[in-house]
C-alpha cells in the first residue's frame, strides 16, 4: 500500500512540514483542500501557530509526520 505524503514548504527550513494524506483524497484535490484548511486557520486567528494548523489538518484526517531534512539539492 502506497502512502501519499505532502510536503508543506517554507522559506525557513525549520518551518517545513510533512503530512500523510488520508487514503480517501484524490491527488488532484489535496492541494486545494489543504490550502482551504490553512486559510481557515489564518482567518480565524491572525496570530496562529503551527500547532493550530496541525490540529486543523488532523481534524480532516491528515497526519503530521516527523522527518529529517536533508541537504539542499541545488
Amino acid at each position: 500500500m502506497n502512502q501519499k505524503l505532502m510536503v508543506l514548504p517554507a522559506h525557513d527550513y525549520d518551518a517545513v512540514r510533512l503530512v500523510k494524506v488520508p487514503d480517501d483524497y484524490e491527488e488532484h484535490e489535496v492541494f486545494r483542500h489543504v490550502t482551504a484548511i490553512i486559510s481557515a486557520v489564518e482567518e480565524e486567528n491572525a496570530d496562529y501557530v503551527w500547532e493550530d494548523v496541525a490540529m486543523a489538518l488532523e481534524d480532516h484526517g491528515f497526519e503530521v509526520v516527523d522527518f529529517l531534512l536533508g541537504p539542499a539539492l541545488d
